[in-house]
């Protein structure tokens, strides 16, 4: 078979990735180029949304020319993306307004509390199927409303558009032509009814938003529309595989069927569990998202998510200088006393999922005399695989089933001291794959069976290492009742 190439962008929170794949599904290039993290003085956290773009662009280039691929035999294009980030831009010459505001900033909380004490909360949470949180993209459009003036004004001469990072991508990419995002993305930004998937105009309207304002929804594996490139290919290829980045894992992992469950380990996490083609709304602090759409069928998820995962161990090295790199954290875990019974929740910006709780503050607790380096950097490690529990256990809970496996991916997944304990906190066995780039894989399996290029074989490509749990079942109980009990000290209500 003539080769042909399929690319795909995995625009995250840290930095932006181009992968390049053959076509018998084959990972042979990757590009990457990280982007500034905007912080302000009130902790506000920002991206420069044309930054982002242009880095885009940059690592395709990159990935295409060291590769040194003929460009005319890439036959289409995948994006994966953050996902609660939010977007305005100008509709007539695409510019940005204002930077991003990242999916990690609570800057609209007020917002979010204007709608609770309307007593309204829980008809957000029935419509789309998400607990009111200013971590999702509808306070934060209504805040660009509210603060920038520029984006009222362009909004009130219906000039103004508003999305996630995926449709600000499609914009450009498509000079314009295109104002699209996928039911993935859609389903986050707390606007869209996931019952009668359209924009909820009720919950549009108690953020001072217009349902027709914003992007048209697609299925997951539609066309998006045709990309040059901006003008570095001769001949435009298609967008298909559009999903935000967990989603994309999702699919990355296989977990195409009911009963599946996977945790993405990055800046913060997300647990994400396949429910089949009808949603389970949680009682215990999960979310109902889709999992995507394809083909007009759809699929649905629980979903936790985690403020602090892999941003621990970034502030472990670059706050605390505890580490001069993160790979140091699995040996000096594994030397810590055993005895030691340090917990760190990494409550610094509130807890996500299952609390929910924006004014938790961050605890270290059970510091002995003999507690050291060793023993906190344990610690922090260990806060990742609680959290990642809690929303294992009441998953199954909220659904019903019984889960035996957990699929991770992310950098973090390459510590094997944080694997094992992973397991043995959660009772089931781990499988982290022998590729890293699942969000990005994903995008790429959407477009390359879009296509046609490959059929569902293509999972095969993907080894799994296998860490089974070791902890008797008593010290596993002990562990955790402490660390249920070290965050209720750290909660605000």
């Amino acid at each position: 078979m003539e080769k042909q190439y399929i690319l795909s962008i995995d625009q995250s929170t840290q930095g932006t990735k181009a992968l390049l794949f053959d076509h018998e599904g084959n990972l042979i290039g990757r590009a990457d180029r990280p982007h500034t993290q905007i912080i302000s003085d009130q902790g506000w956290v920002s991206h420069n949304l044309d930054e982002i773009y242009e880095n885009t662009l940059q690592v395709i280039r990159e990935v295409i020319e060291k590769n040194r691929i003929p460009k005319e035999k890439i036959m289409g294009f995948g994006i994966s993306n953050q996902r609660e980030t939010a977007a305005v831009w100008e509709k007539d010459t695409g510019r940005s307004v204002a930077d991003a505001i990242v999916w990690q900033c609570s800057r609209a909380k007020e917002i979010c509390g204007e709608i609770e004490k309307s007593g309204k909360a829980d008809i957000v949470r029935q419509h789309t199927g998400i607990t009111l949180s200013p971590y999702f993209p509808a306070s934060k459009l209504a805040w660009f409303l509210r603060n920038i003036p520029q984006a009222k004004e362009l909004y009130d001469k219906e000039k103004l558009m508003l999305g996630t990072i995926d449709t600000w991508l499609i914009y450009q990419l498509t000079h314009g032509k295109s104002y699209k995002t996928d039911y993935s993305n859609a389903s986050r930004t707390q606007l869209f009814n996931i019952h009668t998937l359209q924009w909820d105009e009720e919950i549009c309207k108690m953020f001072g938003l217009k349902a027709d304002a914003l992007a048209e929804v697609v299925d997951s594996n539609a066309e998006f529309g045709w990309t040059d490139l901006d003008g570095y290919l001769e001949k435009p290829i298609p967008i298909h595989g559009v999903l935000g980045d967990s989603h994309g894992a999702l699919f990355g992992q296989g977990c195409i069927r009911k009963g599946m469950i996977k945790a993405t380990y990055g800046t913060g996490s997300s647990v994400m569990m396949h429910v089949g083609d009808k949603p389970v709304l949680s009682e215990h602090g999960a979310v109902t998202s889709l999992a995507w759409g394809i083909d007009g069928k759809v699929s649905y998820v629980l979903e936790g998510n985690i403020n602090y995962t892999g941003a621990v161990i970034t502030w472990l090295q670059k706050d605390l200088c505890l580490i001069k790199s993160a790979s140091e954290t699995e040996g000096l875990a594994l030397a810590a006393n055993p005895e030691d019974q340090t917990y760190l929740v990494p409550a610094f910006t509130g807890l996500g999922a299952p609390y929910w709780d924006n004014d938790a503050a961050a605890i270290i607790s059970g510091l002995s005399r003999v507690s050291g380096k060793k023993e906190v950097v344990r610690a922090a490690l260990d806060s990742i695989a609680y959290q990642i529990t809690d929303l294992v256990r009441i998953m199954q809970e909220d659904s019903g089933i019984e889960i035996t496996e957990l699929r991770v991916d992310g950098g973090p997944t390459r510590n094997k001291y944080l694997m094992q304990f992973q397991s043995d906190m959660t009772g089931i066995s781990v499988q982290v794959p022998n590729a890293e780039e699942l969000s990005g894989i994903g995008a790429a399996y959407m477009a390359g069976l879009a296509l046609k290029l490959w059929n569902t074989d293509i999972y095969e490509r993907i080894q799994m290492t296998c860490f089974l749990p070791s902890l008797e079942q008593e010290k596993r109980d002990r562990k955790y009742q402490g660390w249920k009990e070290v965050v209720k000290k750290c909660m605000s209500k």
